[in-house]
Formats: C-alpha cells, sequence, structure tokens
C-alpha cells in the first residue's frame, strides 16, 4: 500500500477533514517501500525491508494546536485520530508564533524525483550488487563493510484553507569501507541516486580498494598549513556534520538576526548582500535539476523554487519560517532540500596534477563544531589520506585533526572541480590552499 496515487491519497485526505471540528485542520500522508542490504567482513550482515504509510493531523483552535498520527485508514481509526488531534489542542498553550496555514499554492514539476528504475528494485538486485561488491573484495584479498539502501515513496497534503499537494520520490544510496588484511589500510567511497539505473557498486568498490591499498604503511607528516584537495565526500557526505553543511544550514535569517550566526551584525541585522566568500563560490537550490530531483513544497507546504544563496562569493538570500518573514518584512524563503555549488570541469585527478606540494583527503569524520561565530569546525580524517608533490600521489600520510571554517576555507580556494551528486547536493572537490591540521591522529 505504501505508494499511492495522488487521488488514492487525496481521498483519505478529504475524508479526515470531513472528521475535523477544528478552526483549521491540516493532514499529511507519508508513504514509503524499500529495503536495505548491510554486509561487514564480506559477508551479508542484515537486509531488511520497509513498507508504511503515515497519516499525521495536525488540528487548530485559534492559536492552540495538537498533532495526532496513525497508519491505519478505515473509517473509524481516522475519525480517531483527528478527534485525538483536536483534543491535544484544546489542551495545549497558544503559540506565540501562530500563522495561519497556507491556502492553494502553486507547484513546480519535478519529474526526475521518481524513477522507475529505483522503484523496481528487489532483494535480488540488492544481493547482487552487494555480492559483486564483496566477490571484488575477496578477489584482492581485502575486507568491506557496506550499506545498500533503497525507498520509493510519497508526500500528500491537504487542509480545510485548500492547500493540496502530492509528489513522489526515489532515492538509492550507497556506501563502502574497504580494509587491507592487517587493518593499516583504509578506503572509502560512497554515492547517490534517484535514478538506479546509474548505479554501479563494482565502480564504487574498486575506488574505496584502491584507496585501502594504496594507503598502507602511512608516513607521519607534521600538523600545519597545507595546500589540501577535498573530495566530494570530505565535504558533504558525513552522518556526523559536514562543512558544507554546516555553511549551508546557517544561512538561517533569524539565527543571523538574533546574533548568534557569522552572518549576525554588530548592533543587529544581518551580512545579507555582502561578499563574503571567493568571487568562484556559487551556490543554489532547485528542486527540478534532474541530477538532484527534490521535493518542490516544504514541509509547511510553501513551494520550494529555484533559489540563489551565495552568488560569485555574495551571500544573496537566508531561509526562514512564515512567522519571522512577515514578522520582519523579508522573503519568505523556505531551508532547501538539496543544493548545488557551481563548479569547473577538472576531475579530482586533474586537480592532483596541478598540485606541487598538498594532501589529498578522502572523508573527514567525527566533526564537531567550536565556535558558531566563526563557524569553526574540528574533526579528523580518514579513509584515504595522501601526500601529493609534482602532480601525483607520492604516498600516504597519517590522518589528521584539522580545525577549520567553511568561510574561511572558501576564501583560500585555489581551484574547484566538476561537481557531482554526493548526500542528495552537487558538490565539485575543492583545492584548498592553508588547510589547518592541528596534530596527528593513529586511527586508519
Amino acid at each position: 500500500m505504501a505508494i499511492l496515487s495522488k487521488d488514492e491519497a487525496q481521498n483519505i485526505l478529504k475524508k479526515v477533514l470531513s472528521f475535523s471540528t477544528a478552526d483549521e485542520c491540516e493532514a499529511t500522508l507519508n508513504g514509503q517501500i524499500g529495503g536495505n542490504v548491510r554486509s561487514a567482513r564480506n559477508a551479508i550482515s542484515t537486509s531488511g525491508g520497509v513498507d508504511n504509510v503515515a497519516l499525521t493531523v495536525e488540528s487548530r483552535f485559534g492559536k492552540r494546536s495538537g498533532v495526532a498520527t496513525c497508519n491505519q485508514f478505515d473509517d473509524a481509526t481516522l475519525r480517531r485520530c483527528v478527534q485525538r488531534a483536536e483534543e491535544i489542542a484544546r489542551l495545549a498553550p497558544e503559540s506565540p508564533e501562530y500563522m495561519p496555514l497556507l491556502g492553494p499554492q502553486q507547484y513546480l514539476e519535478s519529474p526526475k524525483s521518481f524513477t522507475a528504475s529505483t522503484a523496481g528494485i528487489t532483494p535480488d538486485y540488492r544481493a547482487k550488487q552487494v555480492g559483486a561488491s564483496m566477490q571484488l573484495c575477496d578477489q584482492k584479498k581485502l575486507t568491506s563493510a557496506a550499506f545498500l539502501n533503497d525507498s520509493s515513496g510519497f508526500i500528500a497534503k491537504r487542509n480545510n484553507k485548500g492547500l493540496e499537494a502530492y509528489q513522489q520520490l526515489t532515492n538509492l544510496e550507497f556506501s563502502i569501507t574497504v580494509r587491507t588484511p592487517d587493518g593499516t589500510g583504509s578506503g572509502y567511497a560512497t554515492a547517490d541516486y534517484n535514478d538506479a539505473s546509474k548505479f554501479d557498486a563494482t565502480r564504487l568498490t574498486q575506488i574505496a580498494a584502491d584507496k585501502a591499498a594504496g594507503s598502507v604503511n602511512a608516513k607521519a607528516l607534521e600538523p600545519g598549513k597545507y595546500t589540501v584537495i577535498l573530495e566530494p565526500a570530505a565535504l558533504v557526505a558525513n552522518t556526523d556534520a559536514s562543512l558544507l553543511q554546516a555553511l549551508m544550514s546557517a544561512l538561517d535569517a533569524r539565527n543571523a538576526d538574533e546574533g548568534r550566526s557569522f552572518l549576525s551584525k554588530k548592533g543587529g541585522g544581518n551580512r545579507k548582500g555582502e561578499k563574503l566568500f571567493d568571487e568562484r563560490v556559487t551556490i543554489y537550490s532547485d528542486p527540478t535539476n534532474a541530477d538532484v530531483a527534490d521535493l518542490t513544497f516544504s514541509g509547511d507546504g510553501r513551494p520550494q523554487k529555484k533559489v540563489t544563496w551565495i552568488e560569485k562569493g555574495v551571500v544573496k538570500n537566508l531561509y526562514t519560517t512564515r512567522y519571522w518573514a512577515q514578522k520582519n518584512n523579508i522573503p519568505d524563503l523556505p531551508r532547501p532540500g538539496g543544493w548545488i555549488m557551481e563548479g569547473g570541469t577538472q576531475s579530482t585527478a586533474d586537480l592532483i596534477k596541478s598540485t606541487q606540494r598538498g594532501i589529498l583527503v578522502t572523508r573527514l569524520w567525527y566533526i564537531r563544531p567550536v565556535d558558531p561565530q566563526t563557524l569553526l569546525y574540528t574533526g579528523l580524517t580518514r579513509d584515504g589520506t595522501f601526500y601529493i608533490e609534482n602532480g601525483k600521489i607520492k604516498h600516504p600520510v597519517k590522518n589528521f585533526r584539522f580545525n577549520e571554517s567553511p568561510i574561511i576555507m572558501l576564501n583560500n580556494l585555489e581551484a574547484i572541480g566538476k561537481p557531482v551528486r554526493v548526500g542528495g547536493n552537487l558538490v565539485p572537490p575543492l583545492k584548498i590552499r592553508d588547510f589547518t591540521f592541528t596534530s596527528l591522529s593513529d586511527a586508519v
């Protein structure tokens, strides 16, 4: 039942609204079907599947609101869910930042957000992809741990003010860590797609395997400031945090206006309109982009459109809640899903060839904030760190701890490569001077 058509979903939502006695009522259906396979030590360790549709009902009386959920859709259950939301709303305190529900909206079409190739994935497909990955590692006498996850789903919204939204989505993501038998060499690769026909686990495994084999017998370099080449996975793909994601998360108008951001001005206001980065830095979001197709509406129903956030180093827009936008008479822009950083045509290999001396970083991890006012972060390199000399990788190096801010980083650009999709974003590899490594790490 997980992927309902637009008519099927909206018919359920219409019925939900018919049971409502609240001043305002909004209902959201979220459905997902998919599966995953996890491997460790070149063997399948777990596999699983997801098949669920959930309903969320928000009821409002004046400035009071309540939310209830359910995942059964007979009339009696739907009625109880609405009644529960209304009971909670009557008990809730008034919201000091209440905003009425949105009325009818116009949404863009994002045809590439759902693909049949991903929706048609079977357990056999997952097993074959991960099996080929493990076989390659067996042949090379390397050990791997991988995770493959795919999902197909939909989101539908409707309220009693006339808003109606519906969109289908698909996604596949894969990550793999490969290590040498003695544990001294490690490599990593990751990728994600809306369209599974672009996915090749063996190709990604080969990348990670090459890095693992090449990172044995790493040598220690003195910490300090180095020219670095950060691969896209080092910039955004991390379960903890990432440097570029930290920057995008900081483009919040309220945080800036209230003095809690690097975009805050002394005495009040924000730094929108100021040039804060290298002029080659342009970042925008576009939910209709074929490579990173995304939802065309936000969680509160606002339309997601193409928005330029940073243009030639200048901060052009900040995202905000509806409340803060109305209070301060500023553009009402929801936070984007994925985003795109413009780049050039050079590959990571091309950036290496143009580097006299530097360090190639495959991945960063255990990233933690140090100072929100300067966006200073600390973390560690991992899974393949290499010394570059005269345009070639000379030898692996021991991992470092770093202290760096994406603000400083994006003012020390030497070159920008060709963007690739990582973590639902399009991100280029970056060559950066004076990247700060503060100490060595014995971790592999």
